[in-house]
């Protein structure tokens, strides 16, 4: 009586009776053997579930830390409290059902088949868990915006599923799983094509993080995709772009790396946003300042010490090569109107408080065009946001065009309203 089956048939119908038993008789024994296993299997499932998560859980709400509040919010207490019982009855149900009978073995293998499926599938979504409560709780940290790991966890999470399936595979036709691993030689180009878009995104996956290309949070702007907005997710064949006009854009990770795109990350963390715009001014406005306007120009006060500068600049000039030869304009330097509206411009945005002073400030004149000559603004704003970028700039060119006529100019139109009432006119 070495077996808990002969026990329970000796206590049953006795020892005497033990070799004479029937099929039915035994089936019986094993019937209650099995039946035991369940309901052992059932409280400890009932333990688990029950008593021990919710110690568990208790415990976790009274500590002061938040990422281990992720453990309970995932499913891994309902795969852990499902795997035990399952491991118990693999255990326990050969010694139960014991009767040499041809029904009862097929029996007893079928019952250990499908438990051994059962802990497989249980043990990768158990693992699986853990890797997402890794995720939830690496993206709580700062540095997850630039190393973002899901890629890699996805990775993980195939080559594991490609292993649960084996080992399913291989319970099922009994045979070992080192057989059916040694036979995926054979197969690699079957698995390439198939997981072709895993394996490029894990690769760029790669590259993205040891490069830190782009992250999550990231502004990106990719025009072949019709993405410009925030990066939601770096995933192993996917980033997600949201849009500014809350619309999502789904791209392939390895197009990051193919293609060109555009990170204003730099931006973002500089605190700083540039301005690169320009006004065109009407040609045929622009002249030079004769005494009645130079005077007004006096009257501004960001021009005092420009006009200062350059009168002084002007006299030692002309009285060294004009000389006394003052009857046309182009035998001397003198101020144009133009040149002093660009002065202002740039003494403007030095004052400005709006206006980064440790940036690049340039107030340039461009090539003139069709569209008259282009005065450029390349500066930066010490505020990024975008709305209050938009109106820093637009309050700045609002001040800059109502003050044209001021210095005798007019700002460009198509066609501008001097030259049309000169056809008019004409």
């Amino acid at each position: 009586m070495n077996t808990w089956h002969d026990k329970l048939s000796y206590f049953l119908f006795g020892e005497d009776t033990h070799a004479e038993l029937d099929w039915l008789m035994r089936l019986v024994v094993d019937g209650i053997l099995f039946a035991a296993v369940l309901l052992t299997a059932f409280l400890a499932f009932f333990v688990i579930r029950k008593v021990l998560m919710r110690i568990v859980t208790k415990v976790v709400k009274k500590t002061e830390n938040t990422w281990d509040d992720e453990i309970l919010k995932s499913k891994l207490s309902t795969w852990i409290s499902m795997l035990i019982p399952a491991v118990i009855i693999l255990k326990a149900a050969p010694m139960a059902i014991v009767t040499l009978d041809e029904g009862s073995l097929e029996f007893s293998s079928f019952i250990e088949i499908t438990a051994k499926i059962f802990i497989i599938i249980l043990s990768f979504l158990s693992i699986n868990s853990v890797l997402n409560i890794v995720e939830r709780i690496y993206r709580r940290f700062d540095v997850s915006r630039e190393l973002p790991i899901k890629g890699f966890l996805q990775v993980i999470k195939i080559i594991l599923l490609l292993a649960a399936i084996i080992l399913i595979v291989s319970s099922l036709i009994g045979k070992s799983p080192v057989l059916i691993f040694s036979g995926l030689g054979a197969m690699t180009a079957i698995m390439m094509l198939i997981f072709k878009d895993s394996i490029l995104g894990l690769v760029a996956g790669i590259q993205l993080s040891a490069n830190r290309m782009v992250a999550r949070g990231d502004w990106i702007e990719m025009p072949k995709f019709g993405a410009d907005g925030e990066v939601l997710e770096v995933a192993l064949t996917t980033v997600k772009v949201r849009n500014w006009d809350k619309t999502i854009t789904t791209l392939p990770t390895y197009a990051l790396i193919s293609d060109s795109f555009k990170n204003w990350r730099g931006m973002s963390a500089s605190g700083v946003r540039r301005i690169k715009r320009s006004v065109g001014i009407d040609m045929s406005t622009v002249q030079l300042l004769d005494d009645s306007m130079l005077e007004k120009m006096h009257n501004i006060r960001l021009l005092k010490p420009y006009l200062e500068r350059k009168e002084k600049e002007l006299a030692e000039w002309n009285t060294q090569h004009a000389k006394d030869d003052f009857t046309s304009p182009v035998n001397s330097r003198a101020l144009t109107n133009l040149g002093t509206f660009r002065a202002y411009m740039l003494e403007y945005l030095k004052n400005h408080p709006k206006i980064s002073q440790d940036q690049t400030l340039i107030v340039r004149q461009l090539q003139p065009t069709q569209h008259g000559v282009p005065i450029e603004l390349y500066t930066f704003t010490n505020d990024n946001a975008w709305a209050k970028y938009e109106d820093i700039q637009s309050d700045i060119f609002d001040h800059f065009l109502a003050v044209l006529p001021e210095f005798g100019l007019r700002a460009f139109q198509s066609p501008s309203d001097h030259s049309f009432q000169q056809l008019t006119h004409a």
